[in-house]
């Protein structure tokens, strides 16, 4: 089992700056791949941003350029910094983790609010 635990959500005007952290802890928690995912109101979740152990990193189009993620295997941590916010970005955005190789996200955090304002 790995548990996971987001923080820094918040609320931020349009243009501004976020960084989210998820701790992870659990058996081996290091050695998934971890991503971030989003839910805004009335629409489905999306993927944003996925990492391997290794840092390979990809994104989902709409945050190309403006989203990073980054993580530290020693304290089984991974980061989503937020530049340039949109007030589409608004939603609750979720950490999630899988096994590598597998296409599935099998566990998930409980979520962190993010509202832009504009």
């Amino acid at each position: 089992q790995v548990q996971l635990a987001e923080s820094g959500g918040g609320l931020v005007q349009v243009g501004g700056s976020l960084r989210l952290s998820c701790a992870a802890s659990g058996r081996t928690s290091s050695a998934y791949v971890m991503g971030w995912f989003r839910q805004a109101p009335g629409k489905e979740r999306e993927f944003v941003a996925g990492i391997t152990v290794a840092g390979s990193t990809n994104y989902a189009d709409s945050v190309k350029g403006r989203f990073t993620i980054s993580r530290d295997n020693a304290k089984n941590t991974a980061y989503l910094q937020m530049n340039s916010l949109k007030p589409e970005d608004t939603a609750v955005y979720y950490c999630a983790a899988r096994k590598y190789g597998s296409t599935v996200y099998e566990y998930w955090g409980q979520g962190t609010q993010v509202t832009v304002s504009s």
